[in-house]
């Protein structure tokens, strides 16, 4: 998980809970919706950081690209927990695990900073936005980024 790959162009960097089904889906709509704004020549890719590591398979992120309709520019990152712990310490993420026992059955609950972080093509964090934000805000931002 480097963003070596992404220099030489912007990139937003994200954190979502795939399975999530509350706030991450609207995070992924606002974000989505600004890179739809944007010329194609000038897209920035999307690199969403999971912070589910019990829930990020292949069929996961497939199925969330699918439901949640998102451009080509997103992109999945996962990794061991060990991994993925050092990524959302670098940018401040605090994750937090619940477990609470239904008739049962264990239930898994991740709760997340939801935070989009804006880097321009040199690698520099030009902009945060902290839930809720807006999709012209991220614009306005990508806009301001030299071509």
């Amino acid at each position: 998980m480097s963003l070596r790959s992404y220099r030489g162009h912007p990139v937003i960097v994200t954190f979502i809970d795939p399975v999530c089904r509350n706030l991450c889906p609207l995070q992924a709509k606002v974000l989505d919706q600004a890179v739809r704004e944007m010329p194609v020549s000038r897209r920035p890719a999307i690199l969403a950081v999971s912070v589910d590591v019990y829930a990020d398979t292949r069929a996961d992120l497939l199925r969330d690209f699918r439901k949640w309709e998102l451009v080509r520019q997103w992109r999945w990152a996962v990794g061991s927990r060990a991994r993925l712990t050092a990524v959302w310490r670098s940018y401040k993420i605090a994750v937090a695990v619940s477990r609470v026992k239904v008739r049962g059955t264990t239930i898994t609950s991740i709760t997340h900073t939801s935070a989009a972080y804006i880097v321009d093509r040199t690698g520099h964090e030009r902009a945060l936005f902290l839930w809720p934000f807006y999709p012209q805000d991220v614009v306005h931002v990508l806009r301001q980024l030299p071509s």
